[in-house]
Formats: C-alpha cells, structure tokens, sequence
C-alpha cells in the first residue's frame, strides 16, 4: 500500500471561509467516493494555532505505485488541484506501508 499525505498552507490574506477555499475543500471531499483506486480517504482543517502548522491536510491510501499515478491523473483531482492552486501551496508525502 502506499501513504499520500498532502499538506495545504492558505496563501498570505486567504480564509478558510473565501468562496475558492470553500469550493476547493468540497471538490477534494467528493473524491473519497468518486476514484476507484482510493482505498482510504480523509481529510480536514487543523485544529492548532501552531505557526509551523498547515491549514488543511489530506490523507489517503492506494494499492500501489500504479494506482496513485492512475489516482492523480484523474480527472477530478486534476480539477481539484487546480482549484487550490488560486489560493494555497502545499507539500506532499508518498511511502509504502
């Protein structure tokens, strides 16, 4: 199995309750049950005031290599990830389990 962990941080100025953010975190929602090669999907808001703290994290889980490149060529993840590219940056982990 492989671990996909994306971690968002809002651009400088940009709150969670701006219509793009809204619209960005309901599309990534949705794909829990929408891609087949999801095998685990979660995701939410950080809850701590840490500054080193990210503001929105994803934390998914697929069969293998493959199906995370089948998973991220997706067409609603790409409409998704082009969704947060308006408002945030983030970081992505991917490793076997």
């Amino acid at each position: 199995m492989i671990r996909h962990l994306v971690l968002f941080k809002l651009n400088e100025g940009v709150e969670r309750d701006d219509p793009r953010v809204v619209r960005g975190e309901a599309a990534f929602r949705d794909l829990g049950g929408k891609i087949p090669e999801l095998r685990f999907w979660e995701l939410g808001w950080n809850v701590s005031d840490r500054p080193i703290a990210y503001d929105f994290a994803i934390n998914s889980a697929v069969e293998d290599v493959d199906s995370l490149k089948r998973y991220l060529e997706h067409p609603d993840h790409r409409s998704g990830v082009a969704l947060w590219r308006e408002f945030a940056t983030w970081v992505v982990a991917d490793y076997e389990f």
